[in-house]
């Protein structure tokens, strides 16, 4: 069978691979701790599971808007209002099963053959392979260990010209960490109004702060009408199998976008999107609580990992990854992980996984107990005790 030629420019996420990997060395009697997948590792609280059952009772089982159901759309048109301090017309919300879409969707609607897109490296894969996938130039911005996992400023402004169609932003950052400092924010604001460029702000970790608070950069000047904001329910309520994502669009958008989600995937499903709509209005603890767990534990991960020899690693400010230096340990990323899983019996990612600026790098992520967490630093440690 014969594949169309633009599939050799789709990429991966290699995280699920790295999983699949990982299950069948358990299914042959291997003891694997899991560090590799991005998702919390604590149940959806129980309101929002009440709420789809409830909406199952109810007759949320047809077809509904492709932009997503109008009362969705108003909590989330709401919730984004509170979280910006400006008004959300509910009429800007698509919603999309899961985040991704708004990846793809967008780089669709945008994106002509040969128009430049920047993106951050390290960073999410899926942005450069939707970038490839529909015919773009990827651009990348590297992101810097000795700027706290952000991009240099004047380098970015060196890069963008009159074909640079998109700039992504991802704040707090994944695989790094990272949280984009306000100024530097406001600075890239500037420079896609001076380029007229479009932003996407993947905010997907906002709830994830360990220090400060989030700042979008839909909140300077000028950059509502030409940001699109990435947004969903996985990573704050537990909720990544719901399948959950909503974009927060520029009113020339939102036409498109649902005429994709139309020709794509019909609508998202309904009771997931009852489910949201619980999620945002119901008692917020279960979040906190989450996060402020999840702030011991990267206390706790980055203090072991900083203890042992040929590894050093920067604080993440938010998410929940650790971005470890292993350039000391003469491994390469990939050499480091693939060795690890199969000698070490942990599982974590390759920070090549994330970009070829990811090289000398390993992600970690800590949505694991402290008891596995500490299980995976002794046997890191041990693993390099006779390599370093």
């Amino acid at each position: 069978m014969q594949l169309a030629s633009r599939m050799e420019r789709l990429g991966t996420e290699t995280a699920f691979e790295i999983l699949a990997k990982a299950k069948r060395l358990e299914a042959q009697g291997h003891d694997i701790v899991h560090l590799e997948i991005g998702e919390p590792d604590f149940d959806t609280p129980a309101h929002i599971r009440e709420a789809a059952k409830k909406a199952l009772d109810d007759g949320y089982t047809h077809y509904v808007a492709s932009a997503g159901i109008p009362e969705v759309r108003e909590r989330i048109a709401a919730h984004q209002a509170k979280w910006h301090g400006y008004d959300v017309n509910p009429d800007n919300i698509v919603v999309t099963p899961g985040a991704k879409p708004i990846m793809f969707f967008t780089m669709m609607a945008l994106i002509e053959p040969g128009d430049e897109v920047i993106y951050p490296d390290p960073g999410f894969p899926i942005y450069k392979s939707m970038i490839d996938f529909v015919g773009g130039k990827a651009v990348p911005m590297r992101l810097l260990e000795e700027n706290g996992f952000n991009a240099d400023i004047d380098a970015l402004r060196a890069s963008v010209n009159g074909k640079t169609k998109l700039i992504i932003v991802n704040s707090p950052n994944n695989p790094c960490g990272s949280v984009i400092p306000k100024d530097e924010l406001e600075q890239i604001a500037e420079i896609a109004c001076e380029v007229d460029a479009v932003v996407l702000s993947d905010e997907v970790y906002k709830d994830f702060y360990y220090e400060g608070e989030h700042t979008s950069i839909s909140q300077f000047p000028g950059m509502r009408e030409r940001t699109i904001i990435l947004d969903g329910m996985s990573k704050s309520y537990a909720m990544t199998g719901w399948r959950m994502g909503y974009g927060v669009f520029p009113e020339p958008l939102v036409e498109p976008i649902s005429r994709l989600v139309t020709n794509s995937v019909s609508c998202t499903n309904a009771v997931t999107q009852m489910a949201a709509m619980a999620a945002i209005d119901g008692p917020q603890e279960p979040v906190r609580e989450m996060v402020a767990e999840f702030k011991s534990r990267r206390e706790m991960l980055i203090s072991g990992l900083n203890s042992i020899k040929g590894i050093s690693c920067v604080t993440p400010k938010g998410a929940f990854y650790a971005f470890p230096n292993i350039r000391a340990t003469g491994m390469s990323s990939g050499d480091f992980a693939d060795r690890m899983l199969i000698e070490g019996g942990v599982a974590l990612l390759s920070g090549t996984s994330f970009g070829v600026f990811g090289e000398g790098y390993i992600r970690l992520s800590f949505a694991n107990s402290q008891e596995n967490l500490q299980i995976a630093l002794d046997r890191i440690e041990n693993f390099l005790a006779d390599k370093v």
